[in-house]
């Protein structure tokens, strides 16, 4: 009984030893004993783990130090303009701290961080198709420069392109870098040969659009020609935050009032209109530093030049002024010496007819008007015509014969009512009607790309106004034609014109 087997039991656990069969029958063996053998298996199991942590923790430290330097380089690959900016920022301050040197590096931070996808902002505008009409040298005798040559705002030069504005024109390479100078203009440049983007183009540049005051003024002497300049204006600086308003006499003057209570930055009108808006408080000049005179000189006509003075004065002492127009008579020389100081003179006028414009003459007794008018609609291709009388009631007689005729006819004078003048002006503009019949009040400024054909019906009182009505035609160096009914009694003004232009117009028909 007492000779129990030690192979029942693990080494160092029980009773037994884990020997042979004299071992196993000791009594009095140490319950504690553990064999040496069990303990040099769990010490160099425990090195081994100790042995495999270790390399486990280098394994994952150099693990950790790869990908800190993989992402450093990354970092050094995709921002190398960041460091630029950051070198060049400290070379600016040359360890000047002070405000304006910070704001400085700042800005030109900024302007570098610009996204490189930005580049190709031309590519993404909306560019109407270009004109492949010819254009005579009126408009391509060009220097070669580029709106971006101006440097622009990038809004800007978007409205500009998105025009359809390729390059710009004679008068418009003249005067744009001039007027971004702040310098007094007086430019004279032939009718339809980019006059209007010529000083719109500058005032939008001018503007800050975060002071919220009127700081350009563009007096106009029609109320048709305020509502396409400020449409041009709307256009050209769509991508500004500039706001465009227009008044005329005509319209409500409470309207008016209530929009000046509202942010405006350019203002375009007619000078009576704005002289009663300031004298009654409303239009607030003070702050305006750009003066425009389209068409200056009728603005400068007796009928104008009053209100345009009695205007100035409400304008701070400091303000650039700018006029524009094809003729400059006498009374233009006086107001120049009186309001403008040390103006830029420009003058393209090498002659005053635009090379583009075709001009006949059609020698008949008053009477045979309407029927060699008929004969002319059936006989020229006409995309759209303008035909001019002296008096509105001969607009209204002619404008009704002409449809008795047979054809589309709209008709337009200083009479009509403000909203009956702008229906026809805007459905003519579009397209609707081929014909238009109207007094001088259309002689000025007004630019409508197809028209190809201008009618005296009654030829003009002076050379001024024939050299303003045939420009309706021919715009921006594309080709138009002109055609006079001459009468007996207009033979001395036909001459005097034919004489002040330095060329004789060809004659087509004659009963003599």
């Amino acid at each position: 009984m007492n000779n129990i087997r030690g192979g029942r039991y693990p080494p160092g656990i029980g009773r037994g030893g884990g020997g042979g069969g004299a071992a196993g029958g000791m009594n009095n063996a140490n319950p504690n004993f553990q064999s040496r053998v069990a303990q040099q298996q769990y010490v160099q199991r425990n090195q081994q783990q100790q042995y495999q942590q270790q390399h486990h923790h280098q394994q994952q430290q150099q693990q950790y130090h790869n990908q800190q330097q993989h992402h450093r380089q990354q970092l050094q690959e995709q921002q190398p303009q960041q460091q630029q900016q950051w070198l060049r920022r400290t070379q600016l301050l040359g360890g000047n701290n002070n405000d304006s040197s910070i704001d400085e590096v700042e800005k030109t931070v900024q302007s570098e961080a610009v996204d490189s996808s930005s580049q190709d902002w031309k590519a993404r505008l909306k560019i109407p198709p270009a004109d492949t009409r010819y254009r005579t040298e009126d408009v391509t005798a060009t220097k070669g420069n580029e709106f971006e040559d101006y440097f622009l705002k990038r809004e800007l030069l978007m409205g500009i392109y998105e025009k359809g504005f390729e390059r710009p024109s004679p008068i418009q390479e003249e005067s744009i870098p001039i007027a971004l100078t702040g310098s007094d203009i007086l430019a004279r440049a032939k009718n339809g040969t980019g006059k209007t983007a010529a000083f719109c183009i500058p005032a939008l540049e001018k503007i800050d659009q975060d002071n919220n005051v009127i700081q350009v003024v563009i007096l106009v002497p029609t109320r048709e020609l305020a509502l396409q300049t400020s449409q041009v204006c709307k256009e050209l600086g769509k991508n500004l935050q500039i706001q465009v308003m227009v008044t005329t006499g005509g319209t409500s003057l409470k309207d008016d009032i209530m929009r000046l209570y509202q942010p405006v930055h350019l203002l375009v009108g007619t000078p009576g209109r704005i002289l009663d808006l300031a004298k009654k408080g409303v239009c607030i000049l003070k702050d305006c530093s750009m003066l425009v005179m389209d068409e200056a000189d009728k603005l400068l006509s007796p009928e104008f030049q009053p209100s345009v003075e009695q205007l100035i004065h409400f304008l701070p002492g400091n303000r650039q002024v700018l006029m524009f127009s094809a003729t400059f008579p006498v009374t233009v020389k006086d107001f120049k010496d009186r309001y403008l100081q040390k103006p830029y003179i420009i003058n393209l006028m090498d002659e005053l007819t635009l090379k583009g414009i075709t001009q006949f003459y059609a020698f008949v007794e008053e009477r045979q008007k309407v029927h060699c008018l008929n004969t002319l609609f059936s006989k020229l291709q006409i995309n759209q015509s303008i035909i001019f009388c002296n008096s509105v009631n001969r607009v209204e007689l002619l404008a009704k014969k002409i449809t008795e005729l047979g054809y589309s006819c709209f008709y337009i004078h200083a009479k009509m009512l403000q909203d009956h003048r702008n229906r026809v002006f805007h459905d003519f503009r579009n397209g609707a009607c081929r014909n238009l019949v109207c007094t001088d009040l259309f002689t000025r400024g007004i630019d409508i790309q197809a028209v190809n054909v201008v009618i005296n019906f009654d030829f003009p009182k002076n050379s001024e106004t024939y050299l303003h009505r045939v420009g309706r035609s021919g715009r921006f160096g594309h080709l138009g034609l002109a055609v006079n009914l001459i009468t007996y009694e207009d033979r001395f003004n036909l001459y005097v014109s034919s004489f002040a232009f330095g060329k004789f117009f060809t004659a087509i028909y004659s009963v003599y």
